[in-house]
C-alpha cells in the first residue's frame, strides 16, 4: 500500500490521477488523501509532537475531523510507501525567510525515506508551477524564475504567462476513456515537462543543461540548498521547478 499525501484537495490530486493512468495504469491500492494546509502548518503539528510524529496518525486525525475516514483502521505498518508534495510558498507573511527556510530544511530532513517517514517532494515555488511554460516542449524553461514577490500573486502571473489557457493539456477528466490521440498528446507532454523539470533540477545542482548521469544527483535535498544558495540568499527568488515530473522519473525505474 503506498501513501499520497498532497497539499492541496482539489488539484494536486486530480494531477495525480492523470499520472497514473499514465505510469501506473495496473490495478494498485494507492491511498491519496490531502493535507489541506501548508508545509509550515505540517511543521507545526510534527513539532507538536517533538519532531516525531507518526505522519499517518498525524493525518487520520485530521482527516477524521473532516469527516474522511479513507485513513481509518490503518497504521504505519501496513502502507510501504510514503510521498508528501508541497509547495515551497516562500512568500507567506506569518515567518521571516529565515524561518520559512529553517522549516522546510528540517521537513527535508526528516522525511527523506519512502519507506520510513515518507519522502517529501516540494514545488517552487508551488504546484502552479507545472504551467508556468510556453507550448511544450518550451526551451526557454531553465530560465524561468519567480521573485518572492511576485508569487503573492502567482496563480495570476502563471495565468498570463502560461502558453496553456487551463490545466487540460495534462489532465484526464476523472472516469474519461481518452481517444489515442489525446491519451498520447497529453502522454507527450508529461515526457516534455519530465525532462525539462529534470534538467533545470540537475542544471541548479552541478551546473549541466543537461539530464542527470544517475537519479541520485537530484534528490530533494540537494535542489533546496542550490535553491538557496543561486536564488533564495542572493535575490529572494526561486527557478521555478515543479516536483511531479521529478517524482516521475526518480519512481519508475
Amino acid at each position: 500500500m503506498i501513501l499520497l499525501i498532497f497539499e492541496g484537495v482539489e488539484r494536486e490530486p486530480h494531477i495525480y490521477r492523470t499520472m497514473e493512468k499514465l505510469y501506473f495504469p495496473r490495478a494498485n491500492d494507492n491511498i491519496i488523501c490531502s493535507f489541506g494546509n501548508n508545509i509550515y502548518e505540517l511543521y507545526k503539528e510534527m513539532t507538536d509532537f517533538d519532531g516525531d510524529g507518526d505522519i499517518v496518525s498525524i493525518m487520520r486525525e485530521r482527516l477524521a475531523l473532516r469527516g474522511d475516514s479513507i485513513l481509518d483502521g490503518i497504521r504505519s505498518s501496513d502502507v510501504s510507501e510514503i510521498f508528501l508534495f508541497f509547495d515551497y510558498d516562500f512568500q507567506i507573511p506569518d515567518f521571516t525567510l529565515e524561518e520559512v527556510n529553517e522549516r522546510v530544511k528540517k521537513m527535508l530532513e526528516l522525511f527523506t525515506d519512502e519507506t520510513g517517514a515518507g519522502k517529501l517532494y516540494i514545488n517552487y515555488p508551488m504546484i502552479e508551477s507545472i504551467r508556468h511554460t510556453k507550448e511544450l516542449p518550451d526551451e526557454e524553461f531553465i530560465n524561468y524564475v519567480a521573485t518572492r514577490e511576485e508569487c503573492k500573486d502567482y496563480k495570476h502571473l502563471v495565468g498570463d504567462f502560461s502558453y496553456y489557457d487551463s490545466f487540460d493539456h495534462i489532465l484526464f477528466r476523472d472516469n474519461e476513456k481518452p481517444t489515442r490521440e489525446k491519451y498520447h498528446k497529453i502522454a507527450d507532454n508529461w515526457q516534455y515537462l519530465q525532462v525539462m523539470n529534470v534538467t533545470k533540477a540537475n542544471y541548479l545542482i552541478t551546473g549541466q543543461n543537461t539530464m542527470p548521469p544517475r537519479k541520485s544527483l537530484i534528490n530533494q535535498q540537494e535542489i533546496f540548498i542550490a535553491q538557496k544558495r543561486r536564488y533564495v540568499d542572493i535575490n529572494e527568488s526561486v527557478a521555478v521547478l515543479n516536483s511531479f515530473p521529478i517524482f516521475i522519473y526518480e519512481y519508475l525505474k
